[in-house]
């Protein structure tokens, strides 16, 4: 197999800053194709990968699954993709395609596994896969996505991962014009969320600690705040909601929201992974047949359709630009939450 060497951001432990190196990338096979990265937004997964939070991280680690580029070569057989074309490549690169769930377009829950954009299995090299913080990437064709051409390319970027990981429980729970949905956290994912629902004629509600966040929602087409903390806010919005999307990232009481669901309405965990502190009462669950589920982005023919819905609606993320070289640094505020709502690097700045 012949290889390129490419030039790219990444990490050589788990105490070490993001620093320039060269990766390889596979040469374009039959169905393969190649793009040059020109945006590649910095997910929360990025930092936990480079830094080990979550373990397994193979060294040298080089994050990014949120990609957006312009396609340079593409293999014989590739019939969908043509050179010039403007790409997006998210969290997946690759799954069995043969399974029950890869079947039903559901990738994302592969019952073998899928290879993830950075730190999954490179089958062709027989080594980890390098996500989008480089100069360019190779792709099957099947795992690349078009980006609409009336959007803005750079803020398209983040929708790869914060706008599926949204809208695909905003379609599985078949969210549609007066459906009442709310977001748990005005992050990345709660604000692509809000835009999202809104955009699908629900009446969205923010669910927020801090007074503060109250104009920002509503610009972003939140019809109403609650404040969380506030006792008297969270009994009048009793029995409302149809869906409620929680992106928090860290351990949080789901109690408090449960009470909020209507009979049959889902609170849905898209932003945390752990064991639940306090536990869940079961009560509330049983006399209005609530859920509390989770979902984990979405397939590729989902993500296609997500990023069609944002083209007709012209739904984007609300982003902030940083070169390649303030990686570093936007970590650190991405830990603050010092960021509206969403990094994406211009990957010019690599060169």
């Amino acid at each position: 197999m012949q290889t390129t060497k490419v030039k790219a951001f990444g990490a050589a432990s788990s105490e070490a800053d993001l620093d320039q190196m060269n990766i390889l990338r596979r040469s374009v096979l039959p169905k393969d194709v190649e793009l040059e990265i020109l945006y590649c937004g910095v997910c929360h997964s990025d930092l936990h990968t480079a830094r080990n939070d979550w373990g397994g991280t193979i060294y040298p680690t080089v994050p990014g699954h949120e990609i957006v580029g312009k396609v340079t070569q593409v293999g014989e057989e590739v019939s969908s993709i043509k050179v010039g074309d403007l790409v997006g490549v998210g969290c997946l690169v690759d799954s069995c395609r043969t399974c029950e769930s890869c079947k039903k377009d559901l990738e994302q829950y592969c019952l073998n596994g899928f290879t993830g954009t950075y730190n999954g299995h490179e089958k062709y090299l027989d080594a980890q896969t390098f996500g989008g913080y480089s100069e360019k990437i190779v792709v099957d064709e099947h795992f690349v996505l078009k980006v609409p051409e009336n959007l803005d390319a750079a803020a398209v970027a983040p929708l790869l991962c914060a706008g599926i990981t949204t809208y695909s429980p905003l379609r599985h729970w078949k969210v549609k014009e007066g459906s009442k949905v709310a977001v748990v956290g005005l992050g990345g994912l709660g604000h692509m969320a809000i835009k999202l629902a809104k955009g699908m004629g629900a009446e969205v509600t923010l669910f927020s600690r801090s007074k503060g966040k109250t104009a920002d929602a509503k610009k972003l087409g939140a019809d109403e705040v609650i404040i969380s903390t506030d006792a008297q806010q969270m009994k009048s919005i009793k029995g409302k909601f149809d869906l409620i999307i929680d992106t928090v990232p860290y351990v949080h009481d789901l109690n408090p929201y449960v009470a909020t669901l209507n009979i049959n309405g889902t609170l849905v965990l898209v932003g945390y992974l752990g064991e639940l502190d306090p536990m869940l009462h079961s009560v509330p669950l049983i006399m209005g047949r609530k859920s509390v589920a989770g979902s984990v982005i979405g397939g590729i023919a989902e993500t296609q359709e997500m990023l069609d819905f944002c083209g007709k609606h012209n739904i984007v993320s609300e982003i902030e630009m940083i070169t390649m070289q303030d990686i570093n640094t936007a970590y650190e505020r991405m830990l603050k939450s010092d960021v509206k709502y969403r990094f994406v690097i211009d990957m010019a700045s690599l060169k």
